[in-house]
């Protein structure tokens, strides 16, 4: 990843964190070092009304593809914490959609594959994950 897509993660995952805080129930905070860290970190920790959400954030302008490890990591964090593991993807242009990872589809190279067609099937809005 290049620094302009760290830069435009970076953005994309405050845009996230000012949308929870706005909620006036839910705070949220990234996760310092979360991909560079041996450690299992998810990009986003959330809670508010008895939630605990450990989101993986991806952006971009089409397809998004997600390391296996990156899932599993995601999982085995959220497992410990006690917190719903989320997928939250933001195609240009358009809102958030949060998935389970259920709901990824696995590409032919193994990887985690999201685009825009499979977050509107199969993904939720902000509104509808904020209201579970």
């Amino acid at each position: 990843m290049g620094n302009n897509n760290k830069g435009k993660g970076g953005r994309t995952e405050r845009e996230l964190i000012k949308m929870f805080f706005d909620t006036n129930v839910f705070a949220a905070l990234r996760v310092a070092g979360s991909g560079s860290t041996p450690l299992p970190a998810p990009d986003l920790l959330v809670g508010g009304m008895g939630r605990v959400l450990a989101i993986e954030c991806k952006s971009g302008k089409k397809r998004r593809y997600i390391d296996p490890e990156q899932i599993q990591e995601l999982l085995d964090f959220a497992a410990k914490f006690g917190a719903e593991p989320w997928v939250g993807v933001r195609f240009d242009r358009e809102g958030w959609y949060f998935l389970d990872v259920k709901s990824l589809h696995v590409s032919k190279g193994g990887n985690y594959a999201v685009d825009l067609k499979l977050a509107m099937e199969r993904g939720v809005s902000f509104e509808v994950l904020i209201n579970r």
